[in-house]
């Protein structure tokens, strides 16, 4: 039997639901899950708020997006990647006679990752979740990419996938800021 229930919950031993557990608040429950860990400690306040100001330890795009990004990032003042930036070539890596259609692109990437640091990987050598799911994703760290899709909780790495123009915030060394989330489900 599915039983739905409109309002929070503590689950015990994984079969045991309680509207109260040991006197303990839904705000003080939130702040002791691994999720709120991870957020915390990313937290640049550091203040147990209702608003977050988050630093990422590591960036990705790919060649449809990093282009647009690291233009805008130094047309505000970028001099290098403050933090890993991986990008890709993977996603407008089309086929056509004589190579492929986002050459350009490809070049201005490895110029960007040769002139502020970054990471680039080749067209036809990895997909970005690939490349980041074995080499930048990390137990407790929180990865940000210009993909819509961006995540890897099952490897123990909060990944968010938003636009542009939070990695650009990030590249000028400014933060991710939100409302402190809810809790859905722990």
């Amino acid at each position: 039997m599915v039983e739905l229930i409109n309002h929070g919950v503590y689950l015990l031993n994984g079969t045991e639901i309680r509207d109260e557990y040991q006197g303990m608040n839904p705000d003080e429950a939130r702040e002791n899950t691994i999720t709120y860990g991870i957020l915390r400690s990313h937290d640049v306040d550091g203040a147990k708020g209702k608003k977050m100001r988050i630093r990422f330890d590591a960036m990705m795009s790919h060649d449809i997006t990093y282009v647009g990004i690291i233009q805008t990032a130094r047309a505000s003042g970028l001099t290098e990647f403050p933090l890993p930036y991986a990008m890709t070539n993977c996603h407008n890596s089309l086929c056509a006679v004589g190579g492929t259609i986002n050459e350009d692109d490809h070049v201005f990437g490895l110029s960007a990752a040769k002139k502020y640091g970054g990471i680039y990987v080749p067209a036809n050598q990895a997909v970005i979740h690939q490349y980041a799911r074995e080499m930048m994703v990390k137990c407790g760290n929180m990865i940000l990419g210009s993909d819509s899709h961006t995540r890897y909780g099952s490897l123990g790495n909060m990944g968010v996938g938003e636009g542009g123009g939070e990695l650009v915030k990030q590249l000028l060394k400014n933060t991710w800021d939100i409302n402190a989330p809810e809790v859905v489900l722990v």
